[in-house]
């Protein structure tokens, strides 16, 4: 069995009216609007019921319009000549002319989200016209000046944007192969004294141990080919200076950033690229550019990628993971608002769009992002000013008026 899901329309601030021409009507300011055989709001007169629903089922959401007799008696929608009128806010509006299609009067136009709006009907039936009008509000707050100063809501105009488009790698740092100095003793011998130990700073010159030499029996110093710290000394007095390698002295000023990068990535990033580097906690952040990409890939079908990363307080240590963000790309786009302004309204990503007092969802079709814009493709106009701060206010206050219909 083919399910059809049926859209009511919900309420808020109901203020009901028939008039004009030949119609009657009753006032339903002050009761609940009535509900019609297909879930839908039925307006009421003394010669003409309409009932209104929104109708979606795997299609765009559309207006079907049911009449009646008073008496609940189908009326054959060939009879009836009706529009409807949707005033939204920000002064938009639509403008819905009907046809019949089986039983009911099918609407010209999708009904766009949000479907929140004042709404007019004029209908014609046995030569007599009928008027109604209704505010069907969702997502929607009215919130006083003196009560918006103190909630700290911040607002900015929707409008064009730059995207910087990245690639999240990540990575380990690493010591720079060109800045890790193995010091060897120039001539064999036995060790008689270690000045360092592992940690020290050294600076260019300096005096590392002391060798008598077997052959001349005399004592020569072995010094630091470069500044930098002591990151290994396996050496120790009385050694026998044939061991390899004594102290090992490493330059971190700089420092190389090691990343594992996959196909898909390899596919858009070159070298040259703009690197963006933070720790995994995202409390210090650096920017370099991709100086290595490995030709092959991997057993793992990954690939070596490499940026060398300055470091001159030595915050960026060896063994530390990293997240590398690799900028592919910058691209301008006409419409972008905050990440920080987006909320979930049914299910559905919003901002709220801003008119005087009145703050009212607009639903987002989004496309690329960046670390703090996302591109919007339909549901918001340029030029419209959104809630970019304190937007969680709002939601919990729509929340708490009910102001939202069942979809």
């Amino acid at each position: 069995m083919k399910f059809y899901f049926l859209l009511l329309i919900l309420f808020v601030s109901t203020a009901v009216y028939a008039a004009g021409g030949h119609g009657h009507g009753h006032n339903e300011a002050q009761h609940e609007s009535p509900e019609g055989p297909h879930g839908g709001r039925l307006l009421e007169s003394e010669g003409l019921n309409l009932e209104l629903t929104i109708f979606e089922s795997g299609i765009p959401p559309e207006m079907r319009v049911y009449a009646y007799q008073p008496d609940g008696t189908a009326i054959d929608p060939d009879n009836i000549d009706m529009t409807v009128t949707l005033n939204r806010t920000g002064g938009e509006q639509d403008l819905i002319d009907f046809a019949p299609e089986a039983d009911y009067l099918l609407g010209d136009q999708e009904i766009t989200e949000p479907h929140s709006f004042e709404v007019e009907v004029a209908a014609s039936y046995q030569n007599q016209d009928y008027h109604w009008h209704f505010e069907s509000y969702e997502g929607r707050a009215e919130i006083a000046d003196r009560l918006l100063a103190l909630s700290g809501v911040k607002t900015e105009t929707a409008g064009p944007q730059t995207l910087t488009l990245t690639n999240t790698v990540y990575g380990i740092i690493t010591k720079a192969e060109d800045r890790v100095f193995h010091v060897h003793a120039p001539y064999p011998g036995i060790v008689q004294s270690v000045l360092v130990n592992t940690g020290d700073e050294v600076k260019k010159g300096q005096r590392l141990l002391t060798v008598l030499n077997q052959q001349t029996l005399q004592t020569y110093a072995v010094t630091s080919p470069s500044a930098g710290e002591v990151t290994r000394r396996p050496v120790k007095k009385g050694d026998h200076t044939d061991m390899g390698t004594l102290v090992e002295v490493s330059d971190l000023s700089k420092v190389w950033v090691e990343m594992s990068m996959f196909p898909k990535d390899i596919e858009v990033i070159s070298k040259g690229m703009k690197v963006k580097v933070s720790d995994l906690h995202g409390e210090q952040t650096a920017e370099t550019k991709l100086d290595y990409l490995s030709p092959q890939m991997t057993g793992g079908h990954i690939a070596r990628a490499r940026a060398t990363l300055a470091n001159p307080v030595g915050n960026w240590r060896p063994g530390m993971h990293v997240i590398a963000k690799i900028v592919t790309e910058q691209v301008e786009v006409p419409l972008a608002v905050k990440r920080s302004a987006l909320q979930t309204f049914r299910e559905m990503p919003v901002v709220f769009a801003r008119f005087g007092n009145v703050f009212e969802v607009r639903m987002l079709q989004l496309g690329r992002q960046d670390e703090d814009y996302v591109e919007v493709i339909a549901g918001l106009k340029a030029g419209t000013d959104y809630v970019t701060q304190n937007s969680y206010l709002l939601k919990a206050e729509v929340l708490k008026d009910g102001a939202s219909h069942s979809h």
